[in-house]
Protein backbone atom coordinates (compact mmCIF):
# COMPACT_ATOMS: atom_id res chain seq x y z
CA UNK A 1 0.00 0.00 0.00
CA UNK A 2 1.46 3.17 -1.01
CA UNK A 3 1.25 6.48 1.36
CA UNK A 4 -0.71 9.30 -0.24
CA UNK A 5 1.97 11.62 -2.15
CA UNK A 6 -0.27 14.72 -0.48
CA UNK A 7 0.04 13.33 3.03
CA UNK A 8 3.87 12.88 2.45
CA UNK A 9 3.61 16.66 1.07
CA UNK A 10 1.74 17.28 3.98
CA UNK A 11 4.36 16.36 6.59
CA UNK A 12 7.17 17.71 4.91
CA UNK A 13 5.86 20.63 5.38
CA UNK A 14 4.74 20.39 8.78
CA UNK A 15 8.37 19.65 9.66
CA UNK A 16 10.23 22.53 8.08
CA UNK A 17 7.53 24.41 9.86
CA UNK A 18 8.53 22.80 13.02
CA UNK A 19 12.61 23.38 12.01
CA UNK A 20 12.09 26.58 11.27
CA UNK A 21 11.16 27.08 15.03
CA UNK A 22 14.36 25.04 15.74
CA UNK A 23 16.27 27.42 14.17
CA UNK A 24 14.80 30.00 15.50
CA UNK A 25 15.10 28.76 18.68
CA UNK A 26 18.47 28.02 18.43
CA UNK A 27 19.02 31.85 17.47
CA UNK A 28 17.86 33.37 20.11
CA UNK A 29 19.85 31.03 22.55
CA UNK A 30 23.16 31.45 21.11
CA UNK A 31 22.15 35.32 21.10
CA UNK A 32 21.27 34.63 24.49
CA UNK A 33 24.53 32.99 25.82
CA UNK A 34 26.65 35.66 24.21
CA UNK A 35 24.71 38.97 25.83
CA UNK A 36 24.86 37.08 29.54
CA UNK A 37 28.25 37.00 29.28
CA UNK A 38 28.79 40.25 27.81
CA UNK A 39 26.13 41.64 30.86
CA UNK A 40 28.61 40.00 33.00
CA UNK A 41 31.71 41.45 31.48
CA UNK A 42 30.66 45.10 31.19
CA UNK A 43 28.39 45.31 33.98
CA UNK A 44 25.27 45.73 31.62
CA UNK A 45 22.42 44.83 33.96
CA UNK A 46 20.29 46.52 31.61
CA UNK A 47 21.19 43.69 29.32
CA UNK A 48 21.32 41.60 31.92
CA UNK A 49 17.55 41.91 32.44
CA UNK A 50 17.05 41.72 28.58
CA UNK A 51 18.13 38.46 28.78
CA UNK A 52 16.24 37.23 31.60
CA UNK A 53 12.71 38.55 29.66
CA UNK A 54 13.84 37.22 26.42
CA UNK A 55 14.14 33.56 28.03
CA UNK A 56 10.04 33.68 27.71
CA UNK A 57 10.42 33.29 24.49
CA UNK A 58 12.75 30.17 24.00
CA UNK A 59 10.47 28.83 26.10
CA UNK A 60 7.40 29.70 24.23
CA UNK A 61 9.10 28.35 21.38
CA UNK A 62 9.67 24.46 22.85
CA UNK A 63 6.11 24.60 23.69
CA UNK A 64 4.87 25.26 20.11
CA UNK A 65 7.41 23.07 18.83
CA UNK A 66 6.36 20.29 21.08
CA UNK A 67 2.72 20.60 20.35
CA UNK A 68 3.17 20.88 16.57
CA UNK A 69 5.61 17.66 17.25
CA UNK A 70 3.01 15.49 19.18
CA UNK A 71 0.13 16.70 16.47
CA UNK A 72 2.61 15.51 13.43
CA UNK A 73 2.98 12.51 15.40
CA UNK A 74 -0.86 12.10 15.94
CA UNK A 75 -2.34 12.90 12.14
CA UNK A 76 0.63 12.24 9.66
CA UNK A 77 1.32 8.63 10.72
CA UNK A 78 5.11 9.39 9.93
CA UNK A 79 7.79 6.32 8.76
CA UNK A 80 10.17 5.27 10.73
CA UNK A 81 12.72 7.71 9.49
CA UNK A 82 10.31 9.99 9.90
CA UNK A 83 9.52 9.26 13.20
CA UNK A 84 13.19 9.55 14.43
CA UNK A 85 13.38 13.25 12.99
CA UNK A 86 10.01 14.35 15.01
CA UNK A 87 11.35 12.81 18.05
CA UNK A 88 14.93 14.16 17.62
CA UNK A 89 13.51 17.89 16.96
CA UNK A 90 11.83 17.30 20.58
CA UNK A 91 15.41 16.37 22.22
CA UNK A 92 16.97 19.11 20.19
CA UNK A 93 14.35 21.32 21.48
CA UNK A 94 14.84 20.33 25.05
CA UNK A 95 18.36 20.69 24.93
CA UNK A 96 18.45 24.75 23.48
CA UNK A 97 15.57 25.25 26.24
CA UNK A 98 17.77 24.01 29.08
CA UNK A 99 21.07 26.29 27.37
CA UNK A 100 18.27 28.85 27.65
CA UNK A 101 17.59 28.78 31.31
CA UNK A 102 21.43 28.44 31.97
CA UNK A 103 21.92 32.07 30.27
CA UNK A 104 18.81 33.10 32.40
CA UNK A 105 20.81 31.99 35.41
CA UNK A 106 24.28 33.47 34.13
CA UNK A 107 22.56 36.78 33.31
CA UNK A 108 20.71 36.95 37.19
CA UNK A 109 24.16 36.23 38.36
CA UNK A 110 25.44 38.97 36.68
CA UNK A 111 23.54 41.33 38.36
CA UNK A 112 24.64 40.23 41.63
CA UNK A 113 28.19 40.67 40.62
CA UNK A 114 27.88 44.37 38.96
CA UNK A 115 27.52 45.29 42.76
CA UNK A 116 30.97 43.55 43.71
CA UNK A 117 34.52 44.18 42.85
CA UNK A 118 35.63 42.03 39.77
CA UNK A 119 37.98 39.51 39.90
CA UNK A 120 40.85 39.95 38.17
CA UNK A 121 39.98 38.89 34.43
CA UNK A 122 37.69 36.21 35.29
CA UNK A 123 34.91 37.53 33.70
CA UNK A 124 36.56 37.95 30.56
CA UNK A 125 37.51 34.34 30.68
CA UNK A 126 34.41 33.31 31.12
CA UNK A 127 33.10 35.74 28.04
CA UNK A 128 35.76 33.48 25.87
CA UNK A 129 34.20 30.35 27.35
CA UNK A 130 30.86 31.43 26.44
CA UNK A 131 32.06 32.04 23.38
CA UNK A 132 33.25 28.87 22.89
CA UNK A 133 29.96 27.22 23.93
CA UNK A 134 28.18 29.42 21.64
CA UNK A 135 30.28 28.16 18.16
CA UNK A 136 29.78 24.91 19.18
CA UNK A 137 26.04 25.23 19.60
CA UNK A 138 25.78 26.60 16.41
CA UNK A 139 28.01 23.98 14.68
CA UNK A 140 25.38 21.54 16.24
CA UNK A 141 22.74 23.03 14.54
CA UNK A 142 24.25 23.47 11.35
CA UNK A 143 24.80 19.78 11.52
CA UNK A 144 21.14 18.89 12.34
CA UNK A 145 20.38 21.11 9.36
CA UNK A 146 22.87 19.47 6.88
CA UNK A 147 22.89 15.87 8.61
CA UNK A 148 26.22 16.33 8.71
CA UNK A 149 27.81 13.62 10.78
CA UNK A 150 31.33 14.42 10.25
CA UNK A 151 30.57 18.55 11.74
CA UNK A 152 28.15 16.07 14.62
CA UNK A 153 31.25 14.27 15.59
CA UNK A 154 33.92 17.44 15.62
CA UNK A 155 31.67 18.76 17.83
CA UNK A 156 31.55 16.21 20.45
CA UNK A 157 35.45 15.98 20.17
CA UNK A 158 35.41 19.87 20.76
CA UNK A 159 33.49 20.10 24.09
CA UNK A 160 37.08 18.90 25.51
CA UNK A 161 37.98 22.32 25.06
CA UNK A 162 35.14 23.62 27.10
CA UNK A 163 35.77 20.99 29.45
CA UNK A 164 39.44 22.43 29.98
CA UNK A 165 38.73 26.09 30.26
CA UNK A 166 36.15 25.09 32.78
CA UNK A 167 39.46 23.14 34.79
CA UNK A 168 41.33 26.72 34.64
CA UNK A 169 38.98 28.95 36.06
CA UNK A 170 38.63 26.88 38.69
CA UNK A 171 41.76 26.63 39.73
CA UNK A 172 41.96 30.57 38.99
CA UNK A 173 38.71 31.04 41.09
CA UNK A 174 40.22 28.64 44.41
CA UNK A 175 43.41 31.03 44.11
CA UNK A 176 41.53 33.92 44.93
CA UNK A 177 39.60 32.73 47.43
CA UNK A 178 42.53 31.16 49.10
CA UNK A 179 44.38 34.85 48.88
CA UNK A 180 41.20 36.88 50.37
CA UNK A 181 38.34 35.42 52.12
CA UNK A 182 36.96 38.80 50.80
CA UNK A 183 36.21 37.48 47.09
CA UNK A 184 34.63 33.86 48.29
CA UNK A 185 31.13 35.43 47.19
CA UNK A 186 32.46 36.66 44.39
CA UNK A 187 33.82 33.28 43.36
CA UNK A 188 30.91 31.14 43.80
CA UNK A 189 28.69 33.07 42.05
CA UNK A 190 31.52 33.02 39.25
CA UNK A 191 32.03 29.49 39.69
CA UNK A 192 27.97 29.04 39.05
CA UNK A 193 28.29 31.00 36.46
CA UNK A 194 31.36 28.79 34.53
CA UNK A 195 29.55 25.30 35.81
CA UNK A 196 26.63 26.41 33.91
CA UNK A 197 28.83 27.48 30.95
CA UNK A 198 29.81 23.95 31.03
CA UNK A 199 26.79 22.39 31.29
CA UNK A 200 26.07 24.28 27.89
CA UNK A 201 28.64 22.34 26.08
CA UNK A 202 27.03 19.49 27.34
CA UNK A 203 23.89 20.25 25.74
CA UNK A 204 25.45 21.15 22.52
CA UNK A 205 27.33 17.79 22.72
CA UNK A 206 23.70 16.47 22.78
CA UNK A 207 22.45 18.13 20.03
CA UNK A 208 24.95 16.55 17.94
CA UNK A 209 24.72 13.18 19.32
CA UNK A 210 21.03 13.35 18.52
CA UNK A 211 22.16 14.44 14.83
CA UNK A 212 24.64 11.00 14.65
CA UNK A 213 21.32 9.22 15.49
CA UNK A 214 19.39 10.84 13.31
CA UNK A 215 21.49 10.44 10.31
CA UNK A 216 22.74 6.42 11.37
CA UNK A 217 19.78 5.55 13.53
CA UNK A 218 22.27 4.78 16.64
CA UNK A 219 23.73 6.79 19.00
CA UNK A 220 27.36 7.28 19.81
CA UNK A 221 28.45 4.02 21.92
CA UNK A 222 31.95 5.39 22.72
CA UNK A 223 31.74 7.29 25.84
CA UNK A 224 31.80 11.23 25.41
CA UNK A 225 35.44 12.73 25.63
CA UNK A 226 35.29 14.54 28.80
CA UNK A 227 38.18 16.31 30.49
CA UNK A 228 36.36 17.96 33.52
CA UNK A 229 38.79 17.28 36.36
CA UNK A 230 37.55 19.51 39.04
CA UNK A 231 36.17 16.52 41.20
CA UNK A 232 39.77 15.53 41.88
CA UNK A 233 40.77 19.01 42.61
CA UNK A 234 42.63 19.76 45.61
CA UNK A 235 42.79 23.18 47.55
CA UNK A 236 46.34 22.88 48.11
CA UNK A 237 46.96 22.39 44.09
CA UNK A 238 45.31 25.71 43.34
CA UNK A 239 48.89 27.35 43.43
CA UNK A 240 50.83 24.61 41.85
Amino acid sequence: MQTDPHILQAFDRDLEAIQAMIMKMGGLVEAAILDAAQALETRDEELAERVRLADKAIDALEEQINTEAARLLALRSPTASDLRTVLTVMKIAASLERCGDYAKNLAKRATVLAQMEPIGDTSGSIRRMAKTVELLLQDALDAYIKRDVELAQDVRARDREVDQLYNSLFRVFLTHMMEDPRNITACMHLHFIAKNIERMGDHATGVAEQVIYLVTGVLPEDPRPKADLTAFARMDEAND
